[in-house]
């Protein structure tokens, strides 16, 4: 990092932190009691802070990962500083470990940006940094800092397990995708993906040498037609049924491998990947949830997606391949209609978001969701089409975590969506700064009018004597 960049990396982390703290006051002053799911975890989390660690509330469904650590960091904090009482575990100071968290995103998201993009010398230091920054501010994940969630830990682990991934320290990597795990259990998903890029790397690299065994310049290690998936597909079924292969890639793979393996033991032994309340957490194969993830990019990413020339392409590439295009069409119709669920929370929940998308969109006739297909193909087209500088191999490990993450879950909430987003918009080319600048301000109002819902426009339930609030 040059002292130039160093010093407008420190300026726009300082910069936004201190933004962080001044919400951070706002929401403790409106909001002093635990909201939402907060009731269970504060509670959990001060149980822990008195050394009640047998006591567990069955209405958490998520491993004690985030009650672990706020105890290893309050409980040092106050010794150095003094603090007794009530304040050593108080609400504020519980939410105040998830403000931390935030910043270390910050930095994490810059230095997963240098290393996947470092080949790319057009990019510089100040778009780094205002691509950081703006993933930072990605409005889903930030409204979080300020209350007591798993969300930001979860992603705070989850990408340093990425980072050290990339970097080859795989041991380092499973360790820290195991945190990942305690804070959430489906973040073993990232894990299998983080061994994913380590075999997407070695499959690349016998593509390219297949390629030039047979000299097939028509064949290539980027996306293409259905025929070159077909040849892609028949030689990684090839590479993976060979012994030798299948050696190598565990050697280099077995941090992660023990990982998964422990948790398919946790999974065997606690009867199901949820613990505490599993009424609500039922899996099922939920595959629309891809639909819904494709639009929410497509809405937080539109500056990449969105554009004239994509557009353009996309009509002609509707016009190259019809019967391609009306067959996932089909397809996606099929998945709609068999495999659509609504969740009692969906219907029943009025403070988030999802409420009112299901209600004034989905709700507005039965037509409605099959009618979105056009958009949900264009979605995934252009989702699909700002990966191409990654290798093909990449993009189908991608898209099998994608699968893995979002398909099960029954419920449309849009936290789940956080992790896959970040993943895919860190792999994406960079913008130019005009966009830059303008997806960053779109995030900002996004933010701005999230939070005045949330701190200013409350209201009552008629059974319920307690404030209610907007929240994602």
């Amino acid at each position: 990092m040059e002292r130039a960049e160093a010093y407008g990396f420190s300026g726009a982390m300082s910069g936004a932190f201190l933004l962080s703290c001044l919400l951070f006051a706002a929401v403790s002053r409106r909001q002093r009691g635990p909201y939402m799911d907060e009731v269970f975890h504060v509670p959990q989390a001060q149980a822990y802070c008195h050394g009640r660690f047998l006591q567990w509330d069955p209405m958490i469904t998520t491993l004690p990962g985030l009650y672990l650590l706020s105890v290893g960091v309050v409980k040092p904090a106050a010794w150095l500083l003094g603090w007794t009482g009530s304040v050593v575990c108080s609400v504020g100071m519980l939410r105040f470990i998830n403000l931390l968290f935030s910043a270390g995103n910050f930095y994490l998201l810059y230095l997963l940006l240098f290393k996947i993009h470092q080949k790319n010398k057009a990019v510089s230091g100040f778009q780094r940094i205002m691509s950081a920054l703006t993933l930072a501010m990605f409005p889903t994940l930030y409204f979080f800092t300020f209350l007591y969630y798993t969300d930001p830990g979860s992603v705070f682990f989850t990408l340093f397990s990425y980072l050290m991934c990339l970097y080859d320290n795989h041991k380092t990597s499973a360790l820290l995708g195991f945190c990942g795990f305690m804070f959430r259990q489906t973040n073993i998903v990232w894990t299998v993906f983080c061994a994913g890029n380590v075999v997407a790397e070695k499959l690349n690299e016998a593509w390219k040498i297949e390629l030039q065994k047979k000299k097939d310049e028509k064949i290539s290690s980027r996306k293409g037609s259905f025929s070159d998936l077909t040849r892609i597909l028949q030689f990684l079924v090839e590479y993976l049924l060979s012994p030798k292969n299948l050696v190598t890639l565990t050697a280099l793979t077995w941090p992660y491998i023990v990982l998964v393996s422990l948790f398919f033991v946790f999974v065997f032994v606690n009867g199901g990947i949820v613990v505490g309340d599993r009424s609500s957490h039922e899996a099922c194969l939920h595959f629309p949830q891809l639909f819904y993830f494709l639009s929410f990019t497509g809405f937080f990413s539109f500056s990449h997606l969105l554009t004239p020339t994509k557009i353009r392409k996309f009509l002609l590439s509707l016009r190259k391949h019809p019967m391609q295009y009306s067959l996932i069409t089909v397809i996606s119709l099929f998945l709609i209609w068999k495999f659509t669920y609504v969740h009692k929370y969906l219907l029943a929940d009025n403070r988030h978001y999802t409420f009112y998308v299901w209600r004034k969109v989905f709700q507005r006739h039965e037509l409605v969701k099959y009618l979105l297909v056009p958009l949900y193909i264009f979605a995934g087209w252009s989702f699909a089409d700002t990966l191409k500088s990654k290798s093909m191999f990449w993009i189908l490990m991608y898209f099998v975590c994608l699968l893995a993450v979002t398909v099960p879950q029954k419920l449309l909430e849009f936290r789940y969506f956080i992790l896959p987003f970040l993943i895919y918009r860190l792999n994406i080319p960079f913008l130019s700064l005009y966009r830059q600048l303008l997806e960053l301000a779109f995030y900002i109002l996004v933010n701005a009018v999230t939070f005045y819902l949330f701190l200013n426009r409350t209201f009552q339930w008629e059974n319920s004597d307690e404030v209610q609030r907007f929240m994602w």
